[in-house]
């Protein structure tokens, strides 16, 4: 389970619209990631100005990089998402989850 201190900087990070953008395109291309000069195409972002992005995100435990090659590759980290979303969750209508279920929007 997250501590309240993860969870407000998470937050945190998230709470800017380039960094939620970032985070979106992440979790939609899945545990692969994409490479860093993908994302600054399809967000029309600066290379530099993505880099400060890609550093608080990471930061807070909510993506993850590696290097392959001469290319750095970035992707959620789903594990901290899943928590985060947990511990959001935990006591949800009083722990009568029936009551908590919200449709699903059909893609």
């Amino acid at each position: 389970m997250m501590k309240p201190a993860q969870v407000v900087r998470a937050l945190s990070a998230l709470a800017q619209p380039t960094r939620l953008a970032v985070y979106r395109l992440l979790v939609e291309r899945g545990p692969e990631g994409v490479p860093a000069g993908h994302v600054a195409e399809k967000l029309q972002v600066s290379p530099a100005t993505l880099s400060f992005h890609f550093k608080t995100l990471s930061h807070a435990g909510l993506i993850e990089s590696r290097q392959e090659g001469r290319f750095i590759y970035y992707a959620a980290n789903f594990s901290v998402m899943n928590g985060m979303v947990a511990y959001l969750t935990e006591n949800c209508c009083g722990g009568n989850q029936a009551a908590c279920d919200v449709p699903q929007k059909k893609c």
